[in-house]
């Protein structure tokens, strides 16, 4: 078996991916494809937004202050779509409609509701309040002008966003293309979730987990199988998943006899990063880099067999590189929030101990009750977190009221 590697803090493991991160070649794709990917180069104004001086309101645009309480004769009407065709001179005001270009001439737009209405037929007004000069007039190029930077590259491009780009007359936007993810399971004692275990058998959560999580992401990621303990059929589907740019493997990276993920990797060429990290769960977590996969190489996590352990190591460290190879700013622990705790949160020895915790918004506040684990075999506690609470090394226990580190994993905002 290889070497194994110093055991590292958490975030000393995350910097050696991220040293190891290589710039991606973008794509264009179509701007209704775009949402939900990250942009990847700026984006600039292409037109003046407004395009002209237009109103904000239904109502009158006027020259000056009109008098309140006498009819005044109305000079035209401004529609939205075409120019005015037509100056105010002092003392004169014309119908405007909301986005209608202002007369030359024109100061202000006088909104609808502080007027008869047009109650005498459309040829007079008398008006119930005036407005200062400028109201309700969105001035030429106050949004962006041609030229300017509207989006910034690593922007997500949310469904504002994409608005943004359509009212710039952007067809195709220049995106990172999402990375093609590959999951493997090892373990002879591992069978399909639709099989009944035999003794001594257990059925296949991990992979359930993993396809979800990148499909969460906006990935598609493809499932081999399972792997037996058995160095050739292993290599084979390891092969296999080095063709894609991130393999996911589960199982077969501790120190026992049939454990061979790692000589595997090493035959295979990959070349291994670490091999384990001072956390709790998810110790022996491998991660290695390999020449295939297209783009700028690929990524094997060789995550462990326990439930809890996959999801922790998935969370802290293969949905932020995910994100990463997606164009989005993430890292390790990137994102996490300080929190109330509503239940105690155990102390921690020499390693950094993740716990699951169920997170509710009270007046404000933060609130986080941890769901304390049986193990790293305990995907129940994990199931019913939406967030996951930090224990730093040597942290004494903290009771109910004291403060905690949370990392949101689940829209909070769902909660009823």
């Amino acid at each position: 078996m290889p070497g194994t590697t110093k055991l590292l803090t958490p975030e000393e493991a995350w910097a050696r991916i991220a040293s190891s991160l290589e710039p991606r070649a973008a794509r264009q794709v179509p701007r209704a494809r775009a949402g939900g990917l990250a942009l990847a180069a700026d984006l600039t104004a292409t037109v003046d937004m407004p395009p002209a001086d237009v109103s904000a309101m239904d109502g009158y645009a006027a020259a000056g202050a009109p008098p309140v309480g006498a009819p005044l004769p109305v000079a035209g009407t401004a529609a939205a779509g075409r120019p005015a065709g037509f100056e105010l001179a002092s003392g004169e005001v014309c119908k405007i409609m909301t986005g209608a270009m202002v007369p030359a001439g024109a100061d202000r737009v006088i909104p609808v509701e502080k007027s008869d209405g047009g109650k005498r037929g459309d040829d007079s007004v008398v008006f119930t309040e005036i407005e200062p000069v400028g109201a309700h007039i969105r001035r030429h190029g106050e949004v962006t002008r041609r030229g300017q930077p509207v989006l910034a590259a690593g922007a997500p491009l949310t469904p504002a966003a994409i608005s943004l780009a359509a009212a710039h007359g952007y067809g195709e936007l220049p995106v990172l293309p999402p990375p093609t993810v590959a999951v493997l399971v090892t373990g002879d004692e591992v069978v399909p979730p639709e099989s009944e275990p035999g003794p001594g058998q257990l059925r296949d959560s991990n992979s359930a987990f993993l396809l979800a999580a990148g499909r969460s992401l906006g990935l598609e990621p493809r499932f081999l199988g399972i792997a037996p303990d058995e160095a050739g059929e292993l290599r084979a589907l390891v092969g296999r998943g080095l063709e894609s740019e991130v393999l996911l493997l589960s199982g077969g990276v501790s120190m026992g006899e049939f454990d061979l993920v790692e000589d595997v990797l090493a035959e295979l060429g990959c070349e291994t990063l670490f091999d384990q990290v001072a956390i709790q769960p998810g110790k022996p977590l491998v991660v290695a880099r390999h020449g295939g996969g297209g783009n700028a190489g690929g990524w094997v996590f060789g995550l462990p067999g326990n439930p809890a352990s996959v999801m922790v190591t998935f969370w802290l460290f293969v949905r932020p590189l995910l994100r990463r190879l997606m164009g989005f700013a993430d890292a390790f622990w990137h994102g996490a929030l300080a929190a109330e705790l509503a239940a105690p949160l155990p102390a921690a020895k020499d390693r950094d101990r993740f716990l699951a915790a169920h997170v509710r918004f009270a007046g404000g506040r933060i609130v986080a009750t941890p769901r304390l684990p049986r193990g790293s075999h305990d995907v129940a506690a994990y199931a019913r977190g939406s967030a996951l609470a930090r224990i730093r090394p040597g942290a004494p226990a903290a009771s109910a009221g004291g403060r905690c580190e949370v990392l949101p994993l689940a829209n909070w905002m769902d909660e009823a």
